[in-house]
């Protein structure tokens, strides 16, 4: 049993999990999926369901493919893997729309377009055609948190300065329409920063990770 579990944890498959959070990160360093953290990041919510929802698909997806892959003919597979990732994607939505129909809504297209969201079918092109159920499960679970980190990040940073609140709860204080009135750094004269609400602001985030990212990592820096 114990040579077991060294088998299925072993480093090469613990890379599988942390490489992705950090020196091979799908959105920070491979520069993919950056529509979606432009898009649903205005709020932590959203950012937080949108990243199980990845999670959840490319864990499954990779699964299925790897699976599959004897099988699979290699004329049609890429409409094979959009078969299985739709799929996913359909049941994800359903399940948003019958517990969770108010971040459904905000999500809006963005649930069905991971259909084509080009880091699962990376994934599966690159990984889980190649590799063992257990490792494609691994690498599923580490590209799927690597891109929901950096939604949530750049979330709570446009949700708490664009309106000063987190998960829709006031945390820098409440604001009054006079300072006498309003709480916390309102009190002091703080004002949300609007910009932190439209796309652009986004952009300007993940460009802001990147650059803190590569500049600490040393392997990230381009010769």
């Amino acid at each position: 049993m114990a040579e077991e579990k060294e088998a299925l944890f072993s480093k090469q498959n613990r890379k599988l999990l942390s490489d992705p959070l950090n020196d091979n990160n799908p959105i920070s360093v491979q520069v993919l999926g950056i529509c979606s953290a432009l898009a649903i990041t205005v709020q932590l919510k959203p950012a937080i369901v949108m990243a199980i929802a990845v999670v959840f698909v490319t864990t499954f997806s990779n699964l299925i493919i790897s699976l599959l892959r004897n099988l699979i003919p290699g004329r049609i597979r890429i409409i094979v893997q959009l078969m299985v990732v739709a799929a996913l994607v359909i049941l994800v939505d359903q399940i948003l729309k019958a517990y969770a129909y108010d971040v459904s809504k905000e999500l809006s297209v963005f649930v069905g377009l991971i259909i084509t969201n080009c880091i699962i079918m990376g994934r599966l092109e690159a990984f889980a055609l190649a590799n063992k159920p257990w490792k494609s499960i691994l690498d599923g679970i580490g590209n799927g948190a690597g891109y929901g980190a950096i939604l949530i990040v750049i979330a709570f940073f446009r949700e708490l300065l664009g309106s000063g609140k987190l998960l829709g709860f006031e945390v820098l204080g409440h604001k009054a329409k006079t300072l006498a009135e309003s709480t916390g750094l309102y009190a002091m004269g703080y004002e949300n920063n609007g910009f932190m609400l439209l796309s652009p602001m986004a952009l300007i985030t993940v460009g802001i990770i990147i650059w803190v990212q590569r500049s600490r990592n040393r392997k990230l820096i381009e010769a």
